[in-house]
Protein backbone atom coordinates (compact mmCIF):
# COMPACT_ATOMS: atom_id res chain seq x y z
CA UNK A 1 0.00 0.00 0.00
CA UNK A 2 1.21 3.82 -0.51
CA UNK A 3 0.08 5.88 1.84
CA UNK A 4 0.37 9.75 1.71
CA UNK A 5 0.74 11.85 5.38
CA UNK A 6 -0.16 15.43 5.09
CA UNK A 7 0.94 17.26 8.00
CA UNK A 8 1.37 20.69 9.60
CA UNK A 9 3.26 19.75 11.98
CA UNK A 10 6.45 17.28 11.60
CA UNK A 11 10.16 16.83 12.54
CA UNK A 12 12.17 18.31 14.46
CA UNK A 13 8.98 19.64 15.82
CA UNK A 14 8.76 17.96 19.05
CA UNK A 15 5.14 17.70 19.52
CA UNK A 16 2.08 14.98 19.12
CA UNK A 17 1.70 14.96 16.01
CA UNK A 18 4.87 14.81 14.88
CA UNK A 19 5.18 11.47 17.09
CA UNK A 20 1.70 9.72 16.07
CA UNK A 21 3.36 10.33 12.49
CA UNK A 22 6.31 9.41 13.30
CA UNK A 23 4.55 6.02 15.55
CA UNK A 24 2.45 4.86 12.49
CA UNK A 25 4.77 5.84 9.58
CA UNK A 26 7.82 3.64 11.26
CA UNK A 27 5.05 0.69 11.98
CA UNK A 28 3.45 0.83 8.25
CA UNK A 29 6.44 1.11 6.46
CA UNK A 30 8.46 -1.89 8.48
CA UNK A 31 5.62 -4.18 6.94
CA UNK A 32 6.84 -3.44 3.56
CA UNK A 33 3.68 -0.55 3.05
CA UNK A 34 5.39 3.05 1.75
CA UNK A 35 4.33 6.15 3.69
CA UNK A 36 5.14 9.15 1.86
CA UNK A 37 4.97 12.56 4.18
CA UNK A 38 4.02 15.90 2.91
CA UNK A 39 5.15 18.77 5.91
CA UNK A 40 6.19 22.34 5.92
CA UNK A 41 9.71 23.13 5.45
CA UNK A 42 11.85 23.74 8.39
CA UNK A 43 14.75 26.38 8.19
CA UNK A 44 18.26 24.65 8.67
CA UNK A 45 16.36 20.98 9.21
CA UNK A 46 17.78 17.93 6.52
CA UNK A 47 15.19 14.99 6.04
CA UNK A 48 17.23 11.86 6.21
CA UNK A 49 13.89 9.97 4.90
CA UNK A 50 13.55 10.55 1.01
CA UNK A 51 9.85 10.43 1.37
CA UNK A 52 9.62 13.41 3.00
CA UNK A 53 8.70 16.40 1.17
CA UNK A 54 8.23 19.71 1.86
CA UNK A 55 6.33 22.13 1.19
CA UNK A 56 7.13 25.94 1.41
CA UNK A 57 6.29 27.45 4.83
CA UNK A 58 6.78 31.17 6.93
CA UNK A 59 8.94 30.37 9.79
CA UNK A 60 6.66 31.78 12.49
CA UNK A 61 7.67 31.72 15.78
CA UNK A 62 5.23 33.35 18.41
CA UNK A 63 5.25 31.29 21.67
CA UNK A 64 6.31 28.66 19.97
CA UNK A 65 8.51 27.84 16.90
CA UNK A 66 6.08 26.53 14.54
CA UNK A 67 6.47 26.65 10.48
CA UNK A 68 3.38 27.39 8.78
CA UNK A 69 2.98 25.58 5.71
CA UNK A 70 1.94 27.48 2.72
CA UNK A 71 -0.44 24.36 0.39
CA UNK A 72 0.55 25.95 -3.01
CA UNK A 73 3.57 24.50 -4.41
CA UNK A 74 4.31 24.21 -7.79
CA UNK A 75 6.90 21.66 -6.91
CA UNK A 76 4.63 19.73 -5.21
CA UNK A 77 2.36 19.91 -7.56
CA UNK A 78 5.08 17.83 -9.85
CA UNK A 79 5.71 15.38 -7.25
CA UNK A 80 2.26 14.96 -6.53
CA UNK A 81 1.36 14.55 -9.87
CA UNK A 82 3.62 11.71 -10.63
CA UNK A 83 3.20 9.77 -7.12
CA UNK A 84 1.88 6.92 -7.18
CA UNK A 85 -0.77 7.07 -3.95
CA UNK A 86 -3.94 4.84 -2.97
CA UNK A 87 -4.85 6.47 0.39
CA UNK A 88 -4.40 9.74 1.78
CA UNK A 89 -4.26 10.61 5.44
CA UNK A 90 -4.94 14.47 6.41
CA UNK A 91 -3.48 15.41 9.79
CA UNK A 92 -5.49 18.72 9.77
CA UNK A 93 -8.26 20.36 8.13
CA UNK A 94 -6.73 23.42 7.59
CA UNK A 95 -3.04 24.61 5.58
CA UNK A 96 -1.62 21.19 4.41
CA UNK A 97 -5.26 19.63 5.11
CA UNK A 98 -6.36 22.03 2.14
CA UNK A 99 -3.69 20.03 -0.49
CA UNK A 100 -4.78 16.66 1.18
CA UNK A 101 -7.92 16.89 0.07
CA UNK A 102 -7.36 18.54 -3.29
CA UNK A 103 -5.20 15.52 -4.10
CA UNK A 104 -7.68 12.86 -2.70
CA UNK A 105 -10.25 14.50 -5.49
CA UNK A 106 -7.54 14.71 -8.04
CA UNK A 107 -5.80 11.35 -7.63
CA UNK A 108 -9.92 9.38 -7.10
CA UNK A 109 -8.71 7.73 -3.69
CA UNK A 110 -9.69 7.71 0.06
CA UNK A 111 -8.84 10.99 2.43
CA UNK A 112 -8.53 10.02 6.08
CA UNK A 113 -8.78 12.41 8.63
CA UNK A 114 -7.24 12.54 12.04
CA UNK A 115 -9.27 14.90 14.38
CA UNK A 116 -5.68 15.40 16.81
CA UNK A 117 -6.62 18.85 18.42
CA UNK A 118 -9.06 20.59 20.44
CA UNK A 119 -8.82 23.77 18.06
CA UNK A 120 -11.00 26.11 20.82
CA UNK A 121 -8.10 25.37 23.30
CA UNK A 122 -5.36 26.88 21.08
CA UNK A 123 -6.90 29.73 19.74
CA UNK A 124 -4.40 32.31 22.35
CA UNK A 125 -1.73 31.30 19.40
CA UNK A 126 -3.44 33.60 17.06
CA UNK A 127 -2.57 36.91 17.61
CA UNK A 128 -5.37 40.16 17.26
CA UNK A 129 -8.21 37.66 17.01
CA UNK A 130 -10.79 37.55 19.45
CA UNK A 131 -10.51 34.04 21.08
CA UNK A 132 -14.43 32.99 21.05
CA UNK A 133 -14.91 34.60 17.68
CA UNK A 134 -11.67 32.09 16.25
CA UNK A 135 -13.10 29.15 18.27
CA UNK A 136 -15.95 29.44 16.47
CA UNK A 137 -14.74 29.72 13.21
CA UNK A 138 -12.18 26.81 13.35
CA UNK A 139 -14.17 24.40 14.86
CA UNK A 140 -16.82 25.22 11.87
CA UNK A 141 -14.47 24.59 9.56
CA UNK A 142 -12.91 21.43 10.73
CA UNK A 143 -16.30 19.97 11.54
CA UNK A 144 -17.20 20.86 7.67
CA UNK A 145 -13.92 19.34 6.68
CA UNK A 146 -14.38 16.17 8.63
CA UNK A 147 -17.98 15.69 7.06
CA UNK A 148 -16.29 15.90 3.52
CA UNK A 149 -13.58 13.14 4.30
CA UNK A 150 -13.91 9.38 3.67
CA UNK A 151 -13.00 8.05 7.19
CA UNK A 152 -12.45 10.36 10.23
CA UNK A 153 -9.92 9.22 13.39
CA UNK A 154 -10.30 10.38 16.72
CA UNK A 155 -7.32 9.57 19.09
CA UNK A 156 -9.78 8.16 21.88
CA UNK A 157 -13.52 7.63 22.14
CA UNK A 158 -14.57 11.34 24.33
CA UNK A 159 -12.79 13.20 21.51
CA UNK A 160 -15.08 11.64 19.35
CA UNK A 161 -18.17 11.83 21.03
CA UNK A 162 -17.43 16.03 21.96
CA UNK A 163 -16.85 16.06 17.77
CA UNK A 164 -19.74 14.41 17.11
CA UNK A 165 -21.85 17.13 19.28
CA UNK A 166 -19.97 20.10 17.32
CA UNK A 167 -21.57 18.66 14.49
CA UNK A 168 -19.54 15.59 12.51
CA UNK A 169 -22.10 14.19 11.06
CA UNK A 170 -19.36 11.41 9.59
CA UNK A 171 -21.02 8.04 9.72
CA UNK A 172 -17.52 6.69 9.05
CA UNK A 173 -15.85 7.68 12.58
CA UNK A 174 -13.69 5.52 15.08
CA UNK A 175 -11.32 5.96 17.50
CA UNK A 176 -7.18 4.86 17.17
CA UNK A 177 -4.86 5.82 19.50
CA UNK A 178 -1.60 6.82 18.64
CA UNK A 179 1.10 4.01 19.61
CA UNK A 180 4.13 4.02 22.05
CA UNK A 181 7.05 3.28 19.76
CA UNK A 182 8.63 0.22 21.69
CA UNK A 183 11.50 0.53 19.79
CA UNK A 184 12.39 3.88 21.57
CA UNK A 185 11.71 2.83 25.00
CA UNK A 186 14.02 -0.60 25.04
CA UNK A 187 16.39 -0.70 27.22
CA UNK A 188 15.78 2.55 29.30
CA UNK A 189 18.48 3.92 31.64
CA UNK A 190 17.86 5.22 34.71
CA UNK A 191 20.49 6.29 36.96
CA UNK A 192 22.11 8.72 34.22
CA UNK A 193 19.73 11.39 34.06
CA UNK A 194 19.30 10.68 38.02
CA UNK A 195 23.23 11.47 38.22
CA UNK A 196 23.01 14.12 35.90
CA UNK A 197 20.29 16.02 38.22
CA UNK A 198 21.63 15.35 41.07
CA UNK A 199 18.59 13.63 42.27
CA UNK A 200 19.62 11.38 44.83
CA UNK A 201 18.46 7.34 45.12
CA UNK A 202 16.70 8.37 48.27
CA UNK A 203 14.85 11.12 46.69
CA UNK A 204 11.11 11.14 44.91
CA UNK A 205 11.21 12.57 41.23
CA UNK A 206 8.14 13.90 39.87
CA UNK A 207 8.11 13.62 36.09
CA UNK A 208 6.62 15.80 33.37
CA UNK A 209 7.02 16.38 29.93
CA UNK A 210 4.98 19.33 29.15
CA UNK A 211 4.74 22.19 26.65
CA UNK A 212 4.75 25.10 28.96
CA UNK A 213 2.04 27.05 27.20
CA UNK A 214 -1.47 28.08 28.57
CA UNK A 215 -3.68 24.83 26.46
CA UNK A 216 -1.61 22.90 28.53
CA UNK A 217 -2.58 24.67 32.18
CA UNK A 218 0.96 24.12 33.22
CA UNK A 219 1.05 27.59 35.78
CA UNK A 220 -1.53 24.99 37.63
CA UNK A 221 0.76 21.89 37.29
CA UNK A 222 3.72 23.88 38.76
CA UNK A 223 1.57 25.12 41.60
CA UNK A 224 0.46 21.92 42.56
CA UNK A 225 3.70 20.27 42.11
CA UNK A 226 4.90 23.26 44.82
CA UNK A 227 2.82 22.33 47.49
CA UNK A 228 4.05 18.98 46.93
CA UNK A 229 7.52 19.70 47.32
CA UNK A 230 6.80 21.52 50.28
CA UNK A 231 5.48 18.75 52.08
CA UNK A 232 7.97 16.41 51.11
CA UNK A 233 11.52 17.26 51.44
CA UNK A 234 12.98 14.63 49.60
CA UNK A 235 11.15 15.18 46.24
CA UNK A 236 12.34 16.93 43.24
CA UNK A 237 10.42 17.25 39.78
CA UNK A 238 12.02 17.37 36.26
CA UNK A 239 10.01 18.93 33.64
CA UNK A 240 11.19 18.39 29.80
CA UNK A 241 9.61 20.60 27.50
CA UNK A 242 9.64 24.58 26.48
CA UNK A 243 7.53 27.41 25.86
CA UNK A 244 6.59 31.06 26.68
CA UNK A 245 5.80 30.34 30.55
CA UNK A 246 9.21 29.06 31.10
CA UNK A 247 10.58 32.31 32.14
CA UNK A 248 7.21 33.22 34.99
CA UNK A 249 7.86 29.36 35.86
CA UNK A 250 11.34 30.09 37.00
CA UNK A 251 10.45 33.14 38.59
CA UNK A 252 7.92 30.82 40.68
CA UNK A 253 10.26 28.64 41.53
CA UNK A 254 12.68 31.31 43.07
CA UNK A 255 9.74 32.98 44.76
CA UNK A 256 9.11 29.48 46.51
CA UNK A 257 12.97 28.99 47.29
CA UNK A 258 12.99 26.10 45.59
CA UNK A 259 15.78 26.11 43.22
CA UNK A 260 17.68 23.29 42.61
CA UNK A 261 14.39 21.10 43.25
CA UNK A 262 12.57 21.79 40.20
CA UNK A 263 14.87 21.57 36.88
CA UNK A 264 13.72 22.49 33.93
CA UNK A 265 15.31 20.18 31.13
CA UNK A 266 14.82 21.83 27.68
CA UNK A 267 13.38 19.68 24.92
CA UNK A 268 14.98 16.18 24.64
CA UNK A 269 15.68 13.91 21.59
CA UNK A 270 13.62 11.42 21.42
CA UNK A 271 16.21 8.82 21.64
CA UNK A 272 16.89 9.62 25.54
CA UNK A 273 13.48 10.56 26.32
CA UNK A 274 13.03 6.54 27.19
CA UNK A 275 15.74 7.11 30.21
CA UNK A 276 13.93 10.36 31.62
CA UNK A 277 11.00 8.22 31.70
CA UNK A 278 12.48 5.79 33.51
CA UNK A 279 14.49 8.22 35.93
CA UNK A 280 10.61 9.68 37.00
CA UNK A 281 8.84 7.82 40.04
CA UNK A 282 5.55 9.85 39.51
CA UNK A 283 4.11 11.37 36.25
CA UNK A 284 2.18 14.83 36.76
CA UNK A 285 0.18 16.06 34.20
CA UNK A 286 -2.62 18.49 34.09
CA UNK A 287 -3.47 19.38 30.48
CA UNK A 288 -7.14 19.69 30.17
CA UNK A 289 -6.81 20.52 25.88
CA UNK A 290 -5.99 16.97 25.31
CA UNK A 291 -7.32 14.47 22.54
CA UNK A 292 -5.28 11.62 23.74
CA UNK A 293 -2.00 12.91 25.21
CA UNK A 294 0.75 9.85 23.69
CA UNK A 295 2.93 11.51 26.73
CA UNK A 296 0.11 9.93 28.74
CA UNK A 297 0.44 6.45 27.08
CA UNK A 298 4.43 6.64 26.76
CA UNK A 299 4.64 7.23 30.64
CA UNK A 300 2.01 4.34 31.08
CA UNK A 301 4.36 1.73 29.33
CA UNK A 302 7.47 3.25 31.10
CA UNK A 303 5.87 1.92 34.51
CA UNK A 304 5.05 5.45 35.99
CA UNK A 305 1.57 6.04 37.86
CA UNK A 306 0.14 9.11 36.70
CA UNK A 307 -1.41 11.97 38.45
CA UNK A 308 -3.64 13.92 35.94
CA UNK A 309 -6.77 16.20 35.56
CA UNK A 310 -9.58 14.54 34.66
CA UNK A 311 -10.13 15.89 31.58
CA UNK A 312 -11.09 14.66 27.75
CA UNK A 313 -8.66 12.33 26.34
CA UNK A 314 -6.45 11.67 29.95
CA UNK A 315 -9.52 9.95 31.10
CA UNK A 316 -10.20 7.62 28.17
CA UNK A 317 -6.49 6.54 29.07
CA UNK A 318 -5.61 6.57 33.10
CA UNK A 319 -7.95 4.36 34.72
CA UNK A 320 -8.20 5.43 38.16
CA UNK A 321 -7.19 4.10 40.74
CA UNK A 322 -5.94 1.23 38.69
CA UNK A 323 -2.85 3.26 36.87
CA UNK A 324 -2.85 6.54 38.50
CA UNK A 325 -5.77 9.23 39.83
CA UNK A 326 -7.86 11.39 38.38
CA UNK A 327 -8.53 14.45 39.97
CA UNK A 328 -10.43 17.88 39.54
CA UNK A 329 -8.53 21.09 38.73
CA UNK A 330 -8.10 21.93 42.10
CA UNK A 331 -4.79 22.50 43.95
CA UNK A 332 -5.00 20.47 46.82
CA UNK A 333 -6.56 17.50 45.41
CA UNK A 334 -3.68 17.41 43.26
CA UNK A 335 -1.33 17.60 45.43
CA UNK A 336 -2.84 15.14 48.05
CA UNK A 337 -3.28 12.26 45.60
CA UNK A 338 1.09 13.53 44.60
CA UNK A 339 1.70 12.94 48.17
CA UNK A 340 0.01 9.83 48.51
CA UNK A 341 2.22 8.24 46.04
CA UNK A 342 5.21 9.70 46.95
CA UNK A 343 4.49 8.56 50.58
CA UNK A 344 3.47 5.27 49.91
CA UNK A 345 6.14 3.31 47.33
CA UNK A 346 4.07 0.03 47.45
CA UNK A 347 1.10 1.98 46.27
CA UNK A 348 2.79 3.35 43.54
CA UNK A 349 4.85 0.54 42.55
CA UNK A 350 1.64 -1.07 41.78
CA UNK A 351 -0.35 1.10 39.90
CA UNK A 352 2.76 1.66 37.75
CA UNK A 353 3.19 -2.01 36.94
CA UNK A 354 -0.29 -2.03 36.27
CA UNK A 355 -0.59 1.20 33.81
CA UNK A 356 3.08 -0.28 32.13
CA UNK A 357 0.69 -4.24 31.61
CA UNK A 358 -2.39 -1.89 30.11
CA UNK A 359 0.11 -0.23 27.93
CA UNK A 360 1.23 -2.99 26.16
CA UNK A 361 -2.37 -4.63 25.97
CA UNK A 362 -3.47 -1.53 24.01
CA UNK A 363 -1.29 1.20 23.32
CA UNK A 364 1.67 -0.50 21.51
CA UNK A 365 2.71 0.54 18.15
CA UNK A 366 1.69 -2.48 16.61
CA UNK A 367 -1.75 -2.80 18.25
CA UNK A 368 -2.80 0.85 17.02
CA UNK A 369 -1.32 0.78 13.09
CA UNK A 370 -3.07 -2.66 12.82
CA UNK A 371 -6.15 -0.81 13.71
CA UNK A 372 -5.01 1.77 11.41
CA UNK A 373 -4.52 -0.50 8.59
CA UNK A 374 -7.87 -2.28 8.72
CA UNK A 375 -9.61 0.97 8.14
CA UNK A 376 -7.25 2.01 5.08
CA UNK A 377 -7.93 -1.92 3.53
CA UNK A 378 -11.86 -1.18 4.15
CA UNK A 379 -11.47 2.40 2.14
CA UNK A 380 -9.61 0.47 -0.17
CA UNK A 381 -11.77 -2.15 -1.17
CA UNK A 382 -14.54 -0.02 -0.95
CA UNK A 383 -12.88 2.85 -3.87
CA UNK A 384 -11.87 -0.33 -6.13
CA UNK A 385 -15.54 -1.60 -6.39
CA UNK A 386 -16.81 1.97 -6.43
CA UNK A 387 -14.92 2.14 -9.34
CA UNK A 388 -15.87 -1.21 -10.62
CA UNK A 389 -19.01 -0.15 -11.05
CA UNK A 390 -19.01 3.21 -12.27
Amino acid sequence: MRIGIFTNNYLPNPYGVTNSVESFRKKLESWNHQVFIFAPHYKNYQDENPNVFRYPALDISYKIKFPLAIPYSREMNEVLSKLEIDIIHSQHPNLLGTAAMKWAKKKNIPLVFTWHTLYDQYVHFVPLIPAKWMAKYIIKKAVNYANKCDFVITPTESVKKIIQNWGVANKNIEAVSSGVDEENFANPERISIRKKYNIGDDETLLFSVCRLTKEKNTEFLFAAAIEALKTNGKTKFLVVSEGDLRDKLEALMKKENLSGRIIFAGIIARPEMKNYFAAGDIFIYASKSETQGMIITEALYAGLPVVAVNATGIRDLVENNISGFLVAENKKEFSSAVNKLIQDKSLRERLGQTGARIAREKYTDEICARKMLKIYQKLLEKNDSSKKIF
